[in-house]
């Protein structure tokens, strides 16, 4: 889970993908937010497209590259949850602090990726490193 939660933390735009309600794939810009309780942790607006889609399908892909070529593919399912010391951790970004004010927003809400699992690569050769998270 460290190298996980570090290789987020480091590269900190990741990209999600979801199946769109029209049954087409969908890649949206997203930010990891936080490691709780052994889940990690994102957030959006309930109002999104993005919320939307996955109400509908909640099978999701996270993934994103780091500048030495390296990359990561995080796939779950994303649960979302009324996680009230979730929301706090989330507020603690500056960015999402300025999008929702404060974890008491109605239309702020939380998930984590159930089931997750990992895949670490790059291109030297090495085997890639798997995690059940």
């Amino acid at each position: 889970m460290n190298e996980v939660v570090q290789f987020l933390q480091a590269n900190p735009v990741q990209y999600l993908a979801t199946v769109g309600r029209d049954g087409k794939a969908k890649c949206r810009p997203f930010m990891f937010a936080v490691e709780m309780d052994g889940k990690l942790w994102f957030c959006t607006n309930n109002q999104k497209d993005v919320y939307k889609d996955m109400q509908a399908n909640p099978y999701v892909q996270v993934s994103v590259a780091s500048p030495d070529y390296a990359w990561i593919r995080l796939s779950g399912q994303a649960v979302f949850e009324d996680n009230q010391a979730a929301k706090e951790m989330c507020m603690q970004n500056p960015i999402v602090q300025g999008q929702y004010g404060d974890a008491s927003n109605p239309i702020f809400v939380v998930f984590y990726l159930k089931d997750a699992h990992g895949v670490i690569a790059d291109f030297t050769g090495n085997p890639p490193r798997s995690y059940d998270l």
